[in-house]
């Protein structure tokens, strides 16, 4: 998973697990299991009191236990709190969650949306207020739009649309906005930080920068791997750089600006389907001062790729002293 150096909420390949971390090493990462489902879909931060206070995720259900979208204010991950802190602010069950994202925009304040099995739900966490949109499709990936209440949907039938969360008419489907598709499942959406651009990825491995204003495909990304696993795509505008992680372990690197793929990096760990690496890139890895660099996960291990060779750095994350480490 790619991201600028930051709070990182993602799913974990362990049952009902979740991963916080920071960028800096000074934080240390938690892992929890206090969930009857077995997977985390999806998750995000949320800004209920302030920045990232909040933890939204979305738990699969199995067998008799049903899936549920839970809001967790992120003390809950820290060990000092007492259990009262450590309460659960919102949750609601729900057959199968595909995905969530949660609105900073202030003209749709403390909402969030929930994608499922042809339908979106979108609720006011402080209000308990919800409106229900129906689709054909299950809605796979979601993500809002930051200079408006428009919130972008990516589905297993290929089509990608957007909605603004503050109409109210929802018969038929002609609250759909920007609506656009691909040839598979698509598997990540992300707007570019002018928001007249979207990156989105599919399950053939077709990657497309799609112009929003004219709804058009205007670059195609070559090389990337996926057949049936929703995999990320991680922008840095900053670098100008695309990466993703696809099916078969391998991490491509491509310039965002030409299209042209950059690098590719062999998994230093043997393939499988449970291995699949998550990256994170920093062009300040450590701080102001820092040099750009990859970090990159592995079951137990962590590795360091920098700018200028293709040795990685490897950190045992299992021989690990952490007792010295704590969560502000």
């Amino acid at each position: 998973m790619i991201t600028h150096a930051s709070q990182i909420a993602r799913p974990c390949s362990k049952p009902g697990g979740l991963w916080l971390h920071h960028a800096e090493p000074r934080y240390l990462m938690h892992f929890f299991s206090p969930f009857d489902p077995t997977e985390v879909n999806s998750a995000c931060w949320a800004s209920v009191r302030h920045q990232d206070s909040h933890v939204l995720l979305c738990l699969m259900g199995a067998a008799e236990n049903v899936g549920c979208t839970s809001l967790l204010p992120a003390s809950f991950f820290s060990s000092s709190n007492t259990a009262v802190e450590r309460g659960m602010s919102w949750r609601f069950n729900i057959t199968t969650a595909w995905s969530c994202a949660w609105c900073h925009n202030p003209q749709a304040n403390n909402c969030f949306s929930t994608g499922l099995s042809q339908r979106i739900i979108v609720t006011n966490a402080a209000t308990g207020h919800h409106q229900t949109f129906n689709t054909n499709s299950d809605v796979l990936v979601q993500q809002f739009a930051t200079q408006s209440p428009v919130l972008y949907n990516g589905c297993r039938s290929g089509e990608i649309f957007s909605i603004d969360v503050r109409q109210c008419n929802h018969k038929g489907q002609r609250w759909k906005a920007g609506q656009f598709f691909h040839d598979s499942a698509i598997t990540s959406v992300n707007l570019l930080k002018n928001e007249q651009y979207l990156m989105a990825a599919d399950m053939l491995g077709q990657i497309k920068l799609w112009d929003l204003r004219k709804l058009k495909c205007v670059k195609e990304y070559s090389g990337h791997k996926n057949e049936h696993t929703i995999l990320p795509l991680h922008i840095n505008e900053e670098e100008g750089l695309l990466s993703a992680v696809g099916q078969d372990c391998y991490t491509r690197i491509w310039s965002l600006q030409d299209a042209h793929l950059l690098r590719t990096i062999p998994s230093p760990s043997s393939s499988s389907r449970d291995s699949i690496p998550s990256v994170v890139f920093s062009s300040q890895l450590g701080g102001a001062r820092g040099v750009p660099g990859l970090l990159m996960a592995v079951r137990q291990d962590l590795y360091y790729f920098s700018y200028k060779t293709d040795d990685p750095y490897c950190l045992h994350i299992k021989d690990m002293d952490c007792s010295t480490l704590h969560s502000d």
